[in-house]
């Protein structure tokens, strides 16, 4: 009849505990590995999304009376076009930073963002383009100041609201921190704002200035990578608790 060392069961109750956290660990890795792959799907379906979007002929402005039923799951970056006359002296300017989708900026720049009165006063604040540093004065890019009704061709956006590490807007300087027309169009007085603003693509202003643009798809889609590393970890954990359990199991073979 086998003989078992006294204490065996203490020992193998010494390998319970990290054998239920090992568990709990390799479940917890492989089930964020399993989120990060969803993501992926998530993304490529958002990306191609965006992508006919801003790659399909633009469409009429919808009237102000359907505004409040667009929203930005279903109608960013759907390109519109539309009449309107810019209120050149409302503009407002918008530290610019780098742009994932507007890679073409660089520098000290801001965007210039204006109200365009609608045919009825309705207004709709537009995205206008970048100014570097040098240009941010109306006054040094006069030829830009487009007035009279203009058509216009862009991508509808919504407002981008800061983090808590956003500066605030600074009124007495005409400069914002954040691409939200809204807040913009409350500390300057404008009425009857649409609640989504528009990237400006056309036209291109006298003198290139403002420097308006088409968007690019430019989301990262690193699921792929941030899954396999999850799922590596899981193989990783299982490893050294195998590894643990096998010297262990070695120290009770030499204290037989």
């Amino acid at each position: 009849m086998p003989t078992f060392p006294e204490n065996a069961p203490g020992r193998r109750r010494g390998l319970l505990v990290p054998a239920l956290f090992t568990l709990v660990g390799v479940a917890l890795l492989i089930g964020l590995g399993v989120w990060q792959l969803e993501r992926k799907a998530w993304k490529e379906t958002l990306i191609d999304a965006i992508a006919r979007r801003m790659n399909a002929p633009p469409l009429p402005l919808p009237p102000p009376q359907r505004w409040a039923a667009l929203d930005a799951a279903h109608d960013q970056f759907t390109r519109v076009t539309f009449r309107a006359t810019f209120e050149n002296d409302q503009e407002a300017l918008v530290f610019a930073g780098a742009a994932a989708m507007r890679p073409d900026t660089s520098g000290t720049s801001y965007w210039v963002f204006t109200p365009a009165r609608l045919a009825d006063g309705a207004r709709v604040v537009v995205n206008r383009g970048f100014v570097p540093e040098e240009n941010k004065d109306p006054e040094t890019r006069e030829a830009g100041l487009v007035t009279g009704p203009v058509e216009i061709v862009g991508a509808l956006r919504w407002p981008e609201h800061g983090v808590w590490f956003t500066p605030a807007g600074d009124p007495a300087r005409n400069l914002w921190f954040a691409r939200d027309q809204l807040v913009i169009a409350a500390a300057k007085g404008w009425a009857n704002v649409a609640p989504f603003y528009v990237d400006l693509e056309e036209p291109t202003p006298p003198g290139g200035l403002p420097a308006a643009g088409k968007l690019t798809v430019n989301l990262p889609n690193n699921h792929l990578l941030y899954a396999l590393t999850w799922f590596a970890l899981a193989v990783v954990l299982a490893a050294v608790f195998a590894a643990f359990a096998r010297a262990r199991r070695r120290e009770e073979n030499r204290a037989r």
